[in-house]
């Protein structure tokens, strides 16, 4: 695996630790980060937060021509951004649609994803620490086409 694994957050989650503790608990995206590096193990890893939907397009454009796999936890634009929806359709890699929390446990307005239908996995309810479990199951997919 010569390219790395995109992880991309979208909005609010630059806000992880103070952002309600009750839902996302107290794990900041720093410590994200270094559960997903130590994850990669010798996989290479790009990790980028943003509140800004074309900055996230931009790098899912990036990671079109860069990348072996990608997790992205769009947080709102999950539910709302067709634009997001339509640079992932031209991703051709494993794509993981991460959320920290169950978004089908809360309220009505968090269960239609754009992005699911695009995805070939979903990952939720399982708390920051699920970002691990995301890269180690990405590498796994990404292993299993080669």
């Amino acid at each position: 695996m010569s390219k790395p694994i995109y992880v991309l957050n979208g909005p609010n989650l630059n806000r992880l630790g103070l952002r309600e503790p009750d839902i996302y608990g107290h794990t900041t995206l720093a410590e994200v980060e270094s559960l997903c590096r130590a994850a990669s193990g010798e996989v290479g890893l790009v990790f980028h937060q943003s509140n800004s939907e074309h900055e996230l397009i931009d790098w899912i454009h990036e990671a079109i021509d860069n990348s072996s796999g990608m997790i992205i936890n769009p947080a709102a634009f999950t539910f709302t951004s067709m634009a997001i929806m339509d640079a992932l359709k031209m991703y051709p890699f494993p794509l993981i649609e991460f959320h920290i929390s169950n978004v089908h446990k809360r309220e009505p307005m968090y269960h239609h994803s754009l992005v699911s239908p695009i995805a070939t996995a979903v990952l939720a309810g399982m708390g920051a620490r699920g970002y691990g479990y995301a890269v180690q199951l990405l590498r796994d997919m990404i292993a299993d086409r080669s």
